[in-house]
């Protein structure tokens, strides 16, 4: 028997785990092969996650770079902005109030105090006014009106504080005029009504006629208080007329607290009535007659007029949307002031 042996590689000895047959390669190699791939797709789709979300951080970084410069340019469309290295010019500070006095409505007491107290913290004013074109409207926003404007005006004693009303100034928005150190209007303006009132409609038999029977349940013998379906009771008018009776004298108290000594003592003051700019400078409702126009001009020598009355514009819209802080940031720093 000969001893010549030649050597053979391992992967072709008979029954080596490599001697698998054609398309049967699974060996360490290919397992090593199928680990690389898998790796590999894991940091493409890693990769492109990344992508994906570096070009979503562009796009809102560049988003709000383009909300913030709307928000100055509206700014400096509205005046808000001066630019210049020269002392500011002084200006008159408009705060308006117009329509109807409620809680509901753009005249409410919030906006308004927030108003005054922006034109009040303003460097450049010269003084403020109280633009005034209203009927009245809830005694309990008109006199928390009253209270904010005398304590914000309490801390600026140095800056002059002057209401001018318009077509009408009348009931709560007297009481409003009232705060201000002075009170213009034009000759006729109507203003005054300083009075209480209570209304609704009485519909007894109306059901009746109307084959509707009615069914009221009430705990307390007066929950059913005027109730417009039942005839009327005395004592509950009475009782009513005592209520009106208390915020009346409540809005007389802060009349004469406002006049002073200017008010005419007189009962028809206080009578609901209402009189012209004409009639009210000689009854002492009012101070002069003029405009803010002229009152800026004339008194406050200040004849640039800027309005700080909060208003809705886009950044407000926007922001009742998304309900986003940073939105009424934004509309207190560049939406409120507005050069007339």
């Amino acid at each position: 028997m000969s001893n010549d042996h030649r050597w053979a590689p391992e992967s072709r000895r008979s029954g080596s785990q490599y001697d698998r047959g054609p398309g049967r390669d699974t060996g360490p190699r290919s397992e090593r092969g199928w680990e690389r791939s898998v790796i590999e797709k894991i940091a493409t789709e890693s990769f492109k996650e990344q992508r994906r979300a570096r070009r979503w951080s562009v796009f809102f970084k560049a988003l709000t770079f383009g909300y913030i410069a709307i928000a100055f340019l509206l700014a400096s469309l509205n005046g808000a902005f001066d630019f210049s290295f020269s002392k500011p010019e002084a200006h008159t500070a408009i705060v308006d109030i117009n329509g109807t006095i409620a809680a509901d409505t753009q005249a409410n007491a919030r906006r308004i105090a927030a108003g005054v107290e922006a034109a009040f913290e303003s460097e450049s004013t010269a003084g403020v006014i109280l633009r005034i074109n209203s009927g009245g409207g809830s005694p309990v926003q008109s006199g928390r009106v009253f209270d904010e404007v005398r304590r914000i005006r309490a801390e600026h004693e140095d800056i002059p504080l002057y209401a001018v009303i318009g077509d009408i100034g009348a009931s709560g928005a007297y009481y409003i005029a009232a705060a201000a150190d002075k009170i213009y209007a034009d000759k006729s303006s109507l203003v005054g009504s300083i009075g209480v009132r209570s209304g609704g409609f009485g519909f007894v038999g109306t059901l009746d006629k109307l084959g509707v029977e009615r069914r009221l349940i009430t705990s307390g013998e007066n929950k059913a208080f005027l109730d417009p379906f039942q005839p009327v009771k005395q004592d509950e008018v009475v009782h009513m007329e005592s209520v009106l009776e208390n915020v009346h004298e409540q809005f007389k108290t802060a009349v004469r607290e406002g006049r002073g000594d200017a008010l005419k003592e007189d009962a028809e003051i206080f009578s609901g009535l209402i009189w012209t700019g004409q009639q009210a400078l000689e009854n002492g409702l009012i101070d002069g007659l003029g405009s803010e126009i002229t009152v800026a001009r004339e008194i406050f020598a200040a004849e640039k007029l800027v309005n700080f009355t909060p208003r809705t514009g886009l950044l407000d819209r926007l922001a009742s949307g998304v309900g986003v802080s940073v939105t009424d940031r934004l509309v207190d720093l560049f939406l409120r002031p507005k050069i007339e």
